[in-house]
């Protein structure tokens, strides 16, 4: 019987690198409320592949669209702001 042993080192070696850095978790948090208001649609369209729509399922959908444009809106406004703060000093 022959062993078979692994030549190669491994593809990734681990590294504290690969950890996200402050500003990466910083950017994911400050896009969490349009992430989160994305699932809510995608949710509310991934009812309908299986059934046919009513009133309600357009209600919701039309409620999550709302929530996705709204938390676009913040986010631009967010930023925005942030740029035009730092310039009006």
């Amino acid at each position: 019987m022959e062993f078979i042993a692994a030549l190669q080192d491994r593809v990734t070696s681990w590294s504290d690198d690969l950890e996200p850095s402050d500003a990466e978790l910083n950017a994911i948090e400050a896009e969490m409320p349009i992430i989160t208001a994305e699932v809510e649609l995608l949710n509310a369209l991934i009812v309908l592949l299986d059934q046919p729509p009513t009133q309600i399922h357009s209600r919701r959908i039309r409620r999550a669209h709302r929530k996705v444009m709204a938390a676009h809106r913040e986010a631009a406004n967010r930023a925005a702001g942030a740029q035009v703060s730092g310039d009006a000093a």
